[in-house]
This record gives C-alpha cells, structure tokens and sequence, in this order.
C-alpha cells in the first residue's frame, strides 16, 4: 500500500513539474513579446528599431528569441524554491524542530516512549513521523524481549523505512533546480553567441564599419549572459539552501535514531542487573 502511494506521489509530482515548466517558458515568452517588446520601450513606437537610451526591457528584449526561455528559467527557479518552502516547512512540523528534539530526546532519555509517541503526534510532519515509528518500534522489540544488537539492527530498521517513505517527497524537484544551474548558464551563452552572430552578420553586409551598431549588438548580446548568470546564481543559492535544510531534518532522524537504541541498551543493561 505504502509503495503504491509512493509511486502515485511521485507520478504527479512529475506531471506538476512538467506543468510549472511549460508554463513558465509560456509565461516567459509572454513577458517577452508584451511588457519588454512593448513599443513604449523604443524609439519611435517601434519594436523593430533600437530601444530608448538606458531602457532595459527594450534592450533585453532584443537579446532575441533566447530570452523568453531564459526568462522561463528565472521563474523556474522561482516558482519550485517556493513550493521546496512550503514542502520543507511541512516536513519540519508545526513547531521548533530544535526545541522538538530537545522535548523528544529528554523523554526517551528518561524512558517515557510514551511522552515521546505524544510529543511526535504533536509536532507532526516528517521527522516526527519517522520518529513515531521508530518508537513503536521500540516498544515492540522491548514486549518481546529482544537482545541489544537484534533490537538495534530491528528499530534502525524501521527508521531506514520510514525515512525512505517521507525523503522522496523532501528530494523531489531538487533534481530541477541542480539541473537549472547549468541550463541558465549554457543558455545565456547560446543567446550571447547568437547575438553577436547577427551583430557582426549586420556589420559585414552593411558596408562601412557602424561602431554604434556594433555596440548595441555587443550589449544586445551581453544582456543574454547576464540573464543567464543571474538565473544560475539564484538556482545555486536555491538549491544549497534547501539541500541544507533536507540535512538538517535528516541528521534529526539519525539523532533520534541512536538515542533510542541507546535507551534500549540501558533498559536491557538494567534488566540483567
């Protein structure tokens, strides 16, 4: 049941993240085409010519057809860093997970797996969940007797399950946003070599040597890297944030983890005494 709901998840995860993509060069391209190809933004109304001195959209926009998808990409970043927000929140639980582990720690410390089962139903979200069920894990191998090491291997057993069943979730879309580090970059490039492809192709069929063509081609151009660098710094940024995030709750898990084996070995010890 666990692994079919699994597969389900991860299903429609990858249709939303073909969704927000296609959309987002979608709304790119409309960005393009009607707020930085608005005439406004040119010299005599007209798109087609050069943009008005120190107008940015007007000369983003003749970057070419390259800058809706690298616009596409700035909002790609955007748009799944917000929902690896709310996803990592979520998983965090409804409270301080410091102050969590602290509460949850101290309980099993003092061998109330009670307090501990009531205090993960509390806080909620992934941690506490892989916590839960390690602890009635826990109470399980305790009512049956179990030795030190086979309670050991039993509980981190059951932790390595429920982790797995909730890390997908916390993992997913990060493949995205790893891999929009290098695609904002390598696009920017492309849109900057094709730039000066038609810049130098304007000034080598147009006779005498136009700087000023030259120039604005260059800049044209320029404005494709630039584009492309911003996109991949803020995907680098995005991503190294929530994958810091993702390491703290796992390291929580794997804290949790040993304190309940260690508590088990105490019980054990205490038993034999």
């Amino acid at each position: 049941m666990a692994k079919v709901k699994k597969e389900v998840g991860i299903t429609g995860g990858n249709i939303f993240s073909l969704i927000v993509i296609v959309a987002c060069i979608g709304m790119g391209a409309l960005i393009w085409r009607y707020i930085m190809g608005n005439p406004a933004n040119f010299e005599n109304g007209d798109n087609t010519g050069h943009p008005l001195a120190g107008n940015l959209l007007g000369m983003v926009y003749k970057g070419g057809k390259i800058v809706p998808v690298l616009l596409g990409l700035v909002l790609m970043v955007v748009v799944f860093s917000i929902e690896r927000f709310f996803v990592i929140s979520k998983a965090t639980g409804t409270g301080s997970l410091d102050k969590f582990m602290t509460k949850v720690q101290s309980e099993i410390s003092a061998g109330n797996i009670e307090g501990a089962i009531a205090e993960c139903d509390k806080q909620k979200g992934s941690v506490a969940n892989a916590i839960r069920s390690a602890l009635i894990k826990y109470q399980e191998v305790k009512k049956e007797g179990f030795d030190s090491e086979s309670a050991a291997e039993t509980i981190q057993k059951e932790i390595e399950e429920a982790t797995s069943l909730e890390m997908p979730m916390l993992e997913k879309n990060m493949t995205v946003l790893s891999s929009l580090v290098a695609l904002g970059t390598l696009a920017g490039l492309l849109g900057t070599v094709m730039g000066m492809i038609t810049a130098f192709g304007a000034l080598a069929t147009s006779g005498a040597p136009d700087q000023a063509a030259l120039a604005n081609g260059i800049s044209e151009a320029l404005i494709n890297t630039a584009t492309g660098i911003f996109a991949s710094a803020l995907a680098i940024i995005s991503y190294n944030f929530f994958t810091s995030k993702i390491d703290v709750l796992t390291y929580a898990i794997d804290e949790a983890s040993s304190t309940i084996v260690n508590t088990y070995r105490r019980s054990r010890g205490s038993l034999k005494n």
